[in-house]
């Protein structure tokens, strides 16, 4: 699959195991992962951050295998998921950092032109969300509301 923003070839990466059962040294329970996600998340962590977490603090190499579903689902079950989602609140964070660094260095030309791929990616996953339902029909992307909202 080719990149988004230019001509090249895609990365290549690794794919996970496929493993259907749990694992022999897991030690926890169906509903221990589901409160130890249930906690994390109130601690103001995302789903990839809490999939970080579970892997290297409590040894558990997939959610998905001792549950069944997956974090964000538990997340949206125990109404913990935020307004926006993560991955859009991401890049807004990301926008935010390329004007902020502008302000200051208004000629970086390669910088603009991050700024630009950036809000574009915005705009295309805000209009993804809008038609999953994700996102109120009449949210924009606005960069000095993205500023307050991020900071």
């Amino acid at each position: 699959m080719a990149r988004m923003h230019s001509r090249k070839r895609g990365r290549s990466g690794s794919t996970k195991p496929v493993i259907k059962d749990k694992p022999l040294w897991v030690k926890y329970s169906k509903k221990e992962v589901e409160q130890i996600i249930i906690k994390l998340a109130k601690e103001g962590l995302t789903s990839a951050k809490i999939g970080l977490k579970l892997r290297d603090v409590y040894g558990i190499p997939d959610a998905k295998i001792i549950t069944g579903k997956k974090i964000s689902k538990i997340l949206e079950e125990n109404n913990l998921m935020p307004e926006i989602p993560f991955d859009l609140l991401d890049l807004m964070r990301k926008s935010v950092k390329i004007r902020k660094h502008l302000e200051s260095n208004n000629k970086d030309l390669k910088n603009k032109r991050s700024l630009q791929l950036t809000e574009a990616k915005i705009l295309r996953l805000s209009k993804y969300y809008k038609k999953k339902g994700k996102l109120p029909k009449n949210w924009k992307y606005n960069p000095e509301k993205a500023k307050l909202l991020v900071e």
